[in-house]
């Protein structure tokens, strides 16, 4: 019984040290010029989808929920968001050059029609980026005008 009290103690240590390690949560400012809703004059029902599915990890504008303040979560949340940011930040679209912004369109449709965007364990905890398959479809459709069109 000593035993596991000397592991139950020292793991309670470990986890409170740990929340002193720092996870940087600043968002980097937002250029208007540059980003995606902006740029393509997105309409708002778009917009709404985008911001609620898409926007913690894929731009500047990440909203960091009460969990992303708790090590080791708050690794795991900066880790996700940094990967999302690499694959497409939308908050710097117009700094892409159009075959990168081709690539970045064609691959969000695929991983919509596929649902492995937003990720499954995202969903779990915000409820709003629970995609329906009409809403998808919006994305979709609006991916794809945006494809046809050349006009990304």
């Amino acid at each position: 019984m000593k035993t596991f009290k000397k592991i139950v103690l020292w793991s309670l240590v470990a986890f409170a040290m740990i929340q002193f390690i720092p996870t940087d949560k600043a968002n980097k400012p937002i250029d208007k010029s540059l980003n995606f809703v902006e740029v393509q004059k997105t309409p708002a029902k778009v917009v709404a989808l985008l911001k609620n599915a898409c926007y913690d990890c894929h731009s500047n504008e990440t909203v960091y929920p009460k969990y992303a303040y708790i090590a080791p979560f708050s690794w795991s949340v900066k880790d996700h968001i940094n990967e999302g940011r690499e694959h497409l930040n939308f908050s710097v679209w117009k700094a892409y050059n159009n075959d990168l912004k081709k690539n970045m369109l064609e691959h969000s449709v695929q991983t919509l029609q596929n649902k492995s965007m937003p990720m499954p364990a995202y969903i779990i905890y915000h409820e709003k980026a629970n995609l329906s398959d009409a809403e998808r479809t919006v994305l979709i459709t609006y991916f794809e005008e945006l494809l046809k069109s050349k006009s990304y």
